[in-house]
């Protein structure tokens, strides 16, 4: 049996709050068999004691396998979170038909732009949104996106035939634009994605995808998104400058204190968080089940390359960072700034926040579901510091309800 010692300050939060530990305890998304004596481990071999103070319901993790479309796995587990919340049937909803329709969504814009613009496989949390309400959306089973002979998401040979495709056209070879250059966009993502349904039949029930999207039950102009950046005035929107916000939407933009204490009451009171963050940073590591910023950084030795995940983010890390809890950076809105404007936070992968934990020296972290399978001892998910996720977040996206009232008139939010 091992004894988790905390500190006072962490039993008086964990104190306020302990009915709704309690009353959660039947609902975890955690791995139950990582979880011993009410404490889960980093890895098998970590000495990271966590306590867990929420846990939000969220489906099974899911792989986006060697693809750029984490921002739909991230923003798909989080509405998939959200109709548990609201009492609805949970179903795992197709992430490939969202990526579908955007790659032609920004083909478009690419084109618009001459090519002055960024045409990847990423993209940003407002996407979601934004394509549900103009396609609809369709359940996992009826559209998986596996078009390609492959039974794992592959998108490198698609990815390179529709950038080239799409800089073939803005060459405009012909001097004027054909009127059949989308459809052999679509044809490329039909090919490789398969055709999207104009009708099915799900539960014996048929639908359009727009009418699936209606029977969810969820408004789409309900979820903001939200970040913390002072070249930009807080308490106003503004268009997030990363290569990946093809849709220029606009997040509100808040002090960093001010953020934390959102993501903070959104979990506690049952809301979950499409969270979009760096994950190049050397104390990220999914094998280890962590995301920290250690004060002493240098400990960190990388081991080899992760390509797996279009970044190094998986790479084996060695530190003793990784085995016990060490003291972290205190992050400061100019220390967040600096790295932003610096290239050195930049929109890497979106993720969900699922939950709230403690460590046994009193340190919080937030639980992490990932998209990049259950390769790791936490089955998937992982866990970030507060530290990490104060100097690290891009943006995030919550229900609008999960904001004080207070908060929604400085943000003039209805």
């Amino acid at each position: 049996m091992k004894i988790i010692t905390l500190t006072l300050a962490s039993f008086l939060f964990i104190g306020t709050f302990q009915a709704q530990v309690n009353k959660d305890k039947g609902n975890h998304t955690l791995p139950e068999d990582k979880i011993q004596n009410d404490t889960i481990k980093n890895k098998e071999d970590g000495h990271y004691y966590f306590t867990v103070l929420k846990d939000i319901e969220s489906l099974d993790v899911q792989s986006q396998g060697r693809t750029g479309t984490c921002w739909s796995f991230s923003s798909l587990s989080f509405l998939e979170s959200e109709l548990i919340r609201t009492g609805k049937k949970p179903v795992s909803l197709s992430e490939m038909f969202i990526a579908r329709n955007a790659y032609l969504e920004k083909a478009i814009t690419y084109v618009r732009m001459h090519g002055n613009f960024n045409f990847a496989a990423g993209g940003a949390f407002h996407d979601i949104p934004h394509i549900i309400k103009k396609y609809g959306i369709v359940p996992e089973e009826i559209y998986k996106g596996l078009n390609y002979g492959e039974d794992k998401h592959n998108h490198a040979e698609m990815d390179a035939i529709l950038k080239a495709t799409v800089d073939q056209i803005v060459k405009n070879p012909q001097r004027k634009l054909t009127t059949s250059w989308q459809t052999a966009i679509e044809g490329i993502l039909d090919a490789y994605l398969g055709k999207i349904p104009e009708e099915f039949e799900f539960n014996g029930k048929k639908y359009t995808p727009k009418s699936y999207a209606e029977s969810l039950g969820l408004n789409m102009d309900d979820y903001v998104a939200i970040g913390s950046f002072t070249h930009h005035p807080f308490y106003e929107t503004f268009v997030l400058e990363v290569p990946d916000n093809w849709g220029f939407g606009t997040i509100y933009n808040v002090p960093m204190d001010e953020m934390e204490q959102i993501m903070n009451d959104a979990i506690m009171n049952g809301y979950s968080i499409a969270w979009g963050s760096d994950v190049s940073e050397k104390g990220f590591s999914f094998s280890n089940g962590l995301a920290i910023v250690p004060e002493d950084e240098a400990t960190i030795q990388v081991k080899g390359k992760d390509n797996k995940h279009f970044s190094d983010a998986g790479a084996d890390k060695v530190s003793n960072a990784f085995d016990e809890p060490v003291e972290e950076k205190k992050i400061t809105q100019e220390m967040r700034q600096e790295a932003f404007d610096n290239y050195q936070t930049q929109d890497d992968h979106g993720m969900h926040i699922t939950g709230i934990v403690y460590d046994q020296k009193g340190n919080k972290y937030y639980i992490v579901k990932n998209s990049w399978g259950k390769e790791n001892y936490s089955d998937g998910y992982f866990y970030a510091s507060a530290a990490y996720v104060k100097y690290k977040t891009i943006d995030f996206m919550i229900h609008k309800d999960a904001l004080s009232k207070d908060l929604k008139n400085k943000l003039n939010i209805k």
